[in-house]
């Protein structure tokens, strides 16, 4: 019995080392139980890698494209005629707005499973891969509308299994976050169509004229094709193309059941037809280049697309071309290349802008971008701070050679002059006059000067300022000219109205600033320029004051000035800065001023309307205003008065542009002191240049010319010639 009990013994010991002891049978390990345990780990482990990728996913992901901060401008002239668009073309649709045929041709194309799938669709993967196998090239794609949507929202466009892998994990966020309507929607309204459309509604606008409830089936098709390569299937371009795009997605339509195979033929047989609007045709010009670029940032920050109303005069735009054109025509051995014209009204409303040679070429604008010496065309500033200072036209300056330190400036040619008067200087444009004035009133008296004619440029401090060293564009110097003109600050501006499309237009006026002294004196010094100085070649025979320009070694070259009705700024030279030769601001700038203005003179004989002069009442009209677009006529956003062509002359121009500054042409009437304009009396052959009755303000007259003649209003030019009508305000 005991060995029994020590066999026992052993035997539990046995079993406790785990060895079988024979004649009993072996206990059996659950199975269900680590089943799910392990069923469970793979779950959690797979939902923390989920979990991980979708947060890495989101942390990696860039920022939306820039794309939204751009807003989109459909641009109309000042007379409210089509200009076209700027921008790209944007107009979000709720979900109730798209129709079924175009979200089904969208889903036949792009997601047929869409309704189905998480986000990520594995049958849809297959299916691409079987296709592109088989044809031994990539024909089509496997990502879903929702992994789309990802790529638009900014998750990248790089070719790698980095991008991929974010791509699906976002996809899978996105689907389990928003409803599929909500994502179809959005996908609807950000995909980009081609042409500067993004959205289907902007697509619908910008090639058939449509809203989205009158696309039919054949044009639903065509959006729904341009998906997959939006340039390459450009219907404006690639029409052909387009269409062959569009009977394939019919086919998928029909594929899907969403349409019959005799809806198909029929939508076959009569393809889409592009009618784009006129004004949702790119503007090609260097003018809405500008709006878009400077000015319509200024007066808003909107990304939704806007209707404008700019200051443009497509008949003065014309002839601007036109003119610039002609005068690069014929290419001659050292001369320029380039040019470009800006023309405004007094108040600074741009009419016309050419920024080059040719927009196609170069859409660089050489009018509102190009930084470049304006050269003696600065001396503008130079002889205002003078005249501000207490200098008088009649004083003399010591245009000898003049050295600081090493620096010697040298006048045109090499001449040298000795003591004359600041007239004669400014009209000769003597730099070492110039330099010495300067440097005599004080260089930051000569930037003062600059800055409240309205020159925000830097510009430095040195004696060559006076020549015109520091860069300007051809605009901020135009707009100064046009401050010299209205004896105020003129900021250039090219909008008059704008607002969200459908809805009223906020009216925007003119920016000015208070009233400058000194307008008489120097606009005499630059009337003296035209008839007796260097700018003779820009004289019309009529009222034109304005100043030339040319920088060191003939890089540039310009003519700023102006006569009753513009200003006008020209400026001619080479993209390389190269020299030009013998070419000078009093050549072919001043050239091409004449030509252009009397050109804009036929414009306003052949159009009335267009010879306008802004009226005492608007010019003191709030900058802002909240008006309806029943009242978009463009007297009313362009609050001028019309000029009307008498039937023949009822005056003597010469006489009375030589008598009254604001006198005009077309009516030979002139802006009294008081109350509205009056009929010139000079008639053809009268000498009286002061008319009956006058009234003046004497007390400000008085004190601005030392010619003044109370009795009747009357006081000697600087320029000479007959005595002039003082009709100066304050």
């Amino acid at each position: 019995m005991k060995g029994d009990r020590l066999t026992a013994s052993s035997s539990h010991l046995v079993r406790a080392h785990g060895t079988r002891v024979e004649g009993r049978a072996p206990r059996r390990t659950p199975v269900i139980g680590p089943l799910i345990k392990r069923i469970a780990m793979v779950a959690l482990l797979g939902g923390l890698m989920l979990t991980g990728g979708i947060l890495w996913a989101l942390h990696g992901r860039p920022g939306a494209p820039a794309r939204s901060d751009r807003p989109s401008l459909v641009l109309e002239t000042a007379d409210g005629r089509p200009l076209g668009r700027t921008g790209p073309l944007t107009d979000a649709a709720a979900r109730s707005d798209f129709p079924d045929v175009l979200v089904n041709a969208v889903l036949s194309i792009e997601d047929r499973r869409f309704y189905q799938h998480v986000g990520l669709d594995p049958q849809g993967i297959l299916r691409a891969a079987r296709v592109n196998h088989g044809a031994g090239k990539i024909v089509e794609g496997g990502s879903t509308i929702t992994q789309q949507l990802v790529k638009l929202r900014g998750a990248g466009r790089e070719q790698t299994m980095e991008r991929k892998l974010r791509e699906a994990f976002a996809a899978l966020w996105l689907d389990f976050r928003m409803d599929k309507e909500a994502i179809l929607t959005e996908y609807l309204n950000r995909i980009y169509l081609g042409a500067g459309a993004f959205g289907v509604s902007a697509a619908a606008r910008l090639y058939f004229g449509k809203r989205l409830t009158e696309l039919s089936v054949a044009e639903a098709a065509m959006l729904a094709g341009l998906i997959k390569a939006p340039s390459e299937y450009n219907p404006i371009r690639n029409l052909e193309t387009a269409r062959q795009r569009a009977a394939h997605v019919l086919d998928a339509m029909v594929e899907t059941g969403a349409i019959d195979v005799k809806t198909a033929a029929e939508a076959k047989a009569a393809p889409a037809e592009v009618k784009t609007p006129a004004e949702l045709t790119l503007a090609t010009s260097w003018f809405a280049d500008w709006i878009a670029k400077h000015e319509f940032p200024k007066v808003a920050a909107d990304t939704r697309t806007m209707k404008v109303r700019t200051t443009l005069v497509p008949e003065l735009q014309q002839a601007a071309e036109q003119v610039v054109a002609e005068a690069l025509k014929a290419p001659r051995r050292g001369g320029p290349s380039q040019a470009a014209l800006v023309a405004m009204r007094p108040d600074g409303a741009v009419v016309a802008m050419v920024g080059g040679q040719d927009y196609d070429q170069s859409q660089f604008n050489r009018a509102a971008d190009a930084k470049r010496q304006p050269g003696s065309a600065f001396k503008v500033f130079v002889y205002y701070a003078a005249l501000r200072s207490g200098y008088l036209p009649s004083d003399v300056i010591d245009a000898s050679p003049i050295r600081i330190k090493r620096w010697e400036p040298e006048n045109f040619g090499g001449r040298r002059y000795g003591k004359m008067r600041l007239e004669q200087a400014f009209a000769n444009s003597v730099n070492t006059a110039a330099v010495r004035l300067a440097t005599n009133v004080g260089l930051d008296k000569v930037v003062a000067a600059a800055r409240d004619l309205g020159i925000d440029a830097p510009l430095s401090q040195v004696p060559s300022l006076a020549l015109g060293t520091s860069e300007l564009t051809l605009v901020d110097l135009t707009g100064a000219f046009a401050s010299v003109r209205t004896g105020r600050r003129i900021d250039p501006f090219g909008i008059i109205a704008f607002g969200p499309e459908n809805q009223g237009l906020r009216t925007v006026g003119a920016r000015t600033g208070s009233a400058l002294p000194h307008r008489e004196e120097l606009t005499g010094l630059l009337r003296r320029v035209v008839t007796s100085g260097t700018g003779r070649g820009a004289d019309t025979g009529g009222f034109v004051a304005g100043k030339t320009g040319t920088s060191q070694d003939h890089r540039d070259a310009w003519f700023i000035g102006f006569n009753e009705t513009l200003v006008v700024g020209v400026w001619v030279g080479n993209d390389d800065h190269s020299p030009m030769r013998g070419v000078t601001g009093g050549s072919l700038p001043a050239q091409i001023w004449r030509r252009f203005v009397e050109a804009a003179g036929a414009v306003t004989r052949a159009r009335p309307h267009i010879a306008v002069e802004q009226t005492p009442e608007s010019a003191a009209a709030p900058r802002e205003a909240s008006v309806t677009e029943g009242r978009g006529s463009a007297s009313y956003f362009f609050p001028f008065r019309a000029a009307t062509t008498p039937e023949g002359p009822q005056c003597n121009v010469k006489a009375c542009a030589d008598a009254y500054d604001s006198f005009r042409a077309s009516d030979c009437t002139y802006q009294s002191y008081r109350g509205g304009r009056k009929m010139c009396s000079i008639t053809q052959g009268s000498v009286a240049q002061i008319p009956s009755n006058s009234s003046c303000n004497v007390d400000v007259c008085s004190r601005r010319y030392r010619s003044f003649d109370a009795t009747d209003c009357s006081y000697q030019s600087y320029g000479g010639g007959p005595r002039r009508f003082c009709d100066a305000e304050r």
